[in-house]
């Protein structure tokens, strides 16, 4: 059953880890200030650490935060309380139990390595009655098909399902929120919103960035670990998914599910894997390592509405730009009155979706006549959106969309394994990995992905 209650504690494992540091607390500071978290938080790590200890770390990782939000760091400090010790050892969840003496509705935090999750989840359920409880797990729900049924298994164990919060912060972006509403609250599109108007659907996610302090964890789960099973898909979904049935979110998930299982899963001729030159050397990184830091793919949908259509994805670290975008490029024009000078190649149409991080915008691809006498075009961009400034962080959303039981903006069981799905061929079998320079695009070889049908699409600098 669904627990309405809202949380009164939150216990958050790995509290001395960079995702702590630079994601969670910065955003219970902001739920602090809101005044929508003023129970107890308690750390757990490995550490052997006191109160004050903890939030003396806890404080310096938030010194860079605003002097408006001074007040909130000093009162979510006076919150924070600190358990040591290690996560196999029965004495830390006994230590846990009596530092949560009073609250009847923690809300447990995972971020830590998945590894640990089952350890951890099996632990609390020996420990004490967790039924009351709600727990978050982060990303990846596993490593393949298999291990994440094993994990949403053991879950199960312990947790009611309804009381599982599978936490893809892309999922709570703003901008990934505003392309569900455009989508389905601007009837205009929906005549074109498909195959024989729409050529192809393409997603870039890329970074300049390498993966710095972070081999360790790269070299466990790769990019199609990383952002394709789960951010990418995501927003495949919402592109290609039919209109809900109503405004329920049983409805909004079933139509999401529905593409994922429509579409065919991933064969080796469909991908093309990269690692950046000098990925080996990084820290914690094998010298001989195999672990892609690119992954270009194409994929088809087997619906009514996209039979046919080509749907791309490429993201990959260590390339020219930080951005995600999104092109739906419409079928160009067959009219012959305004075809440009002969032997150039006829323009289509688009819709461009910028989702951050330093830029959000909706726009369409339209072409207009240049001035002068002849009948001869120029291609221009009509904003629907388009703001600069660094996008709302969606931790903050989604841990308190988690205290209160809204399971709205969080991955269920179903959409997680469906997922793993699609892309199981490749991670059992995958193809060669294709070195290629740093500021690049990525390997040459993944333009034969996309070769006869487009081609692939930087996002906009500016």
């Amino acid at each position: 059953m669904t627990q309405t209650h809202h949380s009164d504690a939150l216990v958050l494992f790995g509290a001395t880890g960079d995702l702590a540091a630079k994601k969670i607390f910065p955003a219970l500071v902001t739920l602090v200030r809101r005044g929508k978290l003023k129970c107890p938080v308690i750390g757990v790590a490995r550490e052997a650490l006191s109160d004050e200890d903890f939030r003396a770390r806890v404080h310096e990782a938030l010194r860079d935060r605003s002097e408006a939000d001074a007040a909130a760091v000093e009162h979510l400090c006076s919150l924070l309380r600190y358990v040591g010790g290690d996560y196999r050892d029965v004495i830390t969840y006994h230590t846990l139990r009596r530092r949560l003496e009073g609250c009847e509705h923690p809300l447990y935090y995972l971020a830590i390595p998945p590894a640990m999750f089952p350890v951890v989840i099996e632990s609390l359920g020996g420990s004490s009655n967790v039924r009351e409880s709600r727990v978050i797990v982060e990303k990846p729900f596993g490593r393949d098909l298999p291990s994440s049924q094993e994990l949403s298994a053991t879950l199960e164990r312990v947790f009611d399902e309804n009381d599982v919060f599978r936490i893809d912060h892309y999922i709570g972006k703003e901008p990934v929120q505003n392309l569900l509403y455009f989508r389905f609250a601007n009837t205009f599109l929906e005549p074109v919103w498909r195959r024989g108007h729409v050529r192809s659907v393409q997603i870039t996610m890329a970074e300049r960035l390498g993966v710095g302090s972070r081999g360790p964890f790269y070299e466990e789960v790769g990019a199609m670990r990383d952002v394709v099973q789960n951010h990418l898909l995501q927003v495949v979904s919402i592109l290609a998914m039919e209109p809900p049935a109503d405004d329920t979110l049983q409805s909004l998930q079933a139509a999401k599910i529905a593409v994922l299982h429509a579409a065919r899963p991933l064969r080796a001729e469909d991908v093309v894997r990269g690692q950046y030159d000098g990925y080996r050397h990084e820290r914690g990184v094998a010298p001989d390592s195999e672990v892609e830091t690119y992954v270009a793919l194409r994929m088809h949908i087997d619906s009514a509405r996209w039979a046919g259509v080509p749907f791309y994805i490429r993201a990959g670290k260590e390339l020219p730009v930080t951005a995600t975008e999104v092109i739906v490029e419409l079928e160009p024009s067959t009219s012959p009155m305004f075809r440009e000078q002969a032997g150039q190649q006829k323009l289509g149409n688009y819709f461009r979706f910028r989702l951050g991080p330093d830029r959000v915008a909706i726009a369409v691809g339209a072409r207009i006549k240049s001035h002068g006498e002849q009948m001869r075009g120029e291609a221009v961009e009509l904003f629907a959106l388009n703001a600069r400034g660094e996008e709302p962080d969606a931790y903050e959303r989604l841990i308190g969309d988690a205290m209160r039981g809204d399971h709205s903006l969080f991955a269920r069981r179903e959409s997680v394994e469906a997922s793993w799905r699609i892309v199981d061929p490749i991670l059992a079998n995958p193809p060669p990995v294709h070195i290629y320079s740093r500021g690049s695009w990525g390997p040459a070889i993944a333009d034969r992905l996309i070769a006869g049908t487009c081609r692939w699409y930087a996002p906009r600098t500016h």
